[in-house]
């Protein structure tokens, strides 16, 4: 069993993380969610619901709960996924600022070389985005952003969060069939 750490922030784009834990859960792997304030508020508003644990697969932490396991490199994970990640969780990361329990687990995750993604939501970018990400590359983190492919040719908004969902899942190096990849949909 894997273990990940998934934060969500208030970036737009909460529907991505509630897949991602819904998918990872469901392969058995132990899931640690640490949502900020504004992504609770961003979460309530997009999708009219919140986030509750679940036995044994999924536990939820506070944002100033430094009593996490994973917020020592000594307490390893299989890996971190910001999703979706605003700019200003960008900016901190890049700038190895840990105020809080998010920006500290992927800290770790650079600072021990472990996976760290980063799935990025906004649109248009301005400067100080791209050189954030562009830190964060450098550090060893991967930048993924929230950007549906359309040569599978989707049918339904879930098949657009699907593709990016299983694009974490291909990072992470989790099987899924949550979308149809290049090869497989130049074929039919």
């Amino acid at each position: 069993m894997a273990e990940y750490v998934v934060g969500i922030t208030g970036a737009s784009g909460s529907i991505y993380a509630i897949r991602l834990i819904h998918e990872l859960v469901l392969r058995e792997n132990k899931v640690h969610v640490v949502i900020t304030d504004a992504g609770r508020m961003v979460m309530k508003e997009e999708l009219g619901f919140g986030l509750e644990e679940a036995e044994g697969k999924l536990k939820v932490w506070g944002n100033s709960d430094f009593s996490a396991p994973f917020m020592s490199g000594s307490n390893p994970t299989d890996g971190v996924i910001v999703i979706p990640c605003s700019m200003g969780k960008l900016g901190a990361i890049a700038a190895g600022i840990s105020t809080n329990l998010l920006e500290r687990a992927a800290d770790v995750a650079l600072k021990e070389k472990r996976r760290l993604i980063l799935v990025v939501r906004e649109t248009p970018l301005n400067l100080i985005h791209i050189e954030n990400m562009a830190k964060v590359t450098r550090a060893g983190g991967v930048i993924l952003p929230a950007t549906p492919a359309f040569y599978n040719m989707p049918k339904t908004v879930e098949d657009m969060i699907d593709f990016v969902v299983g694009r974490v899942l291909d990072l992470t190096g989790i099987q899924h069939d949550l979308y149809k990849k290049w090869q497989e949909s130049t074929k039919e």
